[in-house]
């Protein structure tokens, strides 16, 4: 084989590329990368996600079911400082009989670690998943076009959450609303368990003791019915009842947070508590993951 000696002009276009590239690596990573917008809060650690309260303080605001359309009202809760710009938001709907006071310690705890916090009434106690699908839909609609803090909110960067009926009303606006970021479903109760077009990250936390939406017969179910390529995870509440997330428990804020962060605000600081996964212990009696 012919060996070519480069040119002597090529040789120095060469040195000169060199130089110009030492240069680029000399100047601050922040010149030449992007941070990603979304972040909110510092680093994360164990003991931050599972504390009680984050690094941002909180108010919150009632919205009656008068001034609520498509839903039955609730109350919002909200990062006081507007230094950080917009924050991600999520709804949160309360299961079957149950109003938002079952689920209103969710809201100031995941406030305070940077979302906006819905906690809605429904329509009726009664209602089914469906109609809890649409409300959640509702409120988050309520809550980015005519709240009072909707200038605190991204508008594109929103999540559902619910308990029980609830639960399986945020995994059918998920199945409704591709454009969603997150939904986190808690032992969640819903007839149909085929989600074959539900491509939002979702996860699923059951109650190994679940007499009213056992595990087998909807929670397993539910999780394995939306497709594996879809970003979804499955915690199982070890010795818990159906009724563990109606108070406040630190593995579910801890896993919900971790989920809302790393799919809301993009946020890969966070992947280290969801991937690989805790793996099963003296909280956990199940965990399992697809699709990230």
């Amino acid at each position: 084989m012919e060996h070519v000696r480069p040119r002597r002009g090529a040789v120095a276009t060469v040195v000169a590329l060199l130089a110009v590239l030492a240069g680029l690596l000399a100047t601050p990573t922040t010149a030449i990368a992007a941070e990603n917008p979304y972040e909110r809060g510092p680093a994360p650690t164990t003991a931050s996600v599972e504390a009680a309260r984050g690094p941002y303080a909180t108010s919150s605001t009632t919205v009656s079911s008068f001034a609520a359309r498509g839903f039955g009202g609730g109350t919002i809760y909200y990062p006081t400082s507007t230094a950080d710009g917009t924050f991600g938001a999520v709804a949160v709907s309360p299961g079957y009989t149950a109003a938002q006071s079952s689920i209103s310690w969710l809201g100031p705890r995941l406030a305070s670690q940077g979302f906006v916090v819905f906690t809605i009434d429904t329509n009726s106690r009664y209602d089914q998943p469906g109609s809890r699908a649409d409300q959640l839909a509702a409120a988050l609609d309520y809550l980015t076009e005519s709240s009072t803090v909707r200038s605190r909110v991204d508008a594109s960067r929103l999540a559902v959450m619910g308990h029980s009926m609830g639960g399986g009303g945020a995994i059918e606006a998920a199945n409704d609303d591709p454009s969603l970021k997150a939904a986190v479903a808690l032992t969640p109760w819903h007839l149909t368990k085929t989600w074959s077009r539900v491509s939002t990250p979702t996860m699923v936390v059951g109650a190994e003791n679940d007499s009213v939406a056992s595990t087998r017969s909807h929670a397993v179910p539910l999780y394995s019915g939306i497709p594996s390529s879809t970003p979804k995870a499955y915690l199982e509440l070890r010795g818990a009842s159906h009724f563990a997330p109606n108070t406040s428990n630190t593995t579910i804020a801890k896993y919900s947070l971790a989920w809302l962060k790393r799919w809301v605000d993009d946020d890969t600081r966070y992947t280290q508590f969801i991937a690989p996964g805790p793996g099963t212990g003296t909280a956990i009696s199940d965990w399992r993951r697809s699709g990230y």
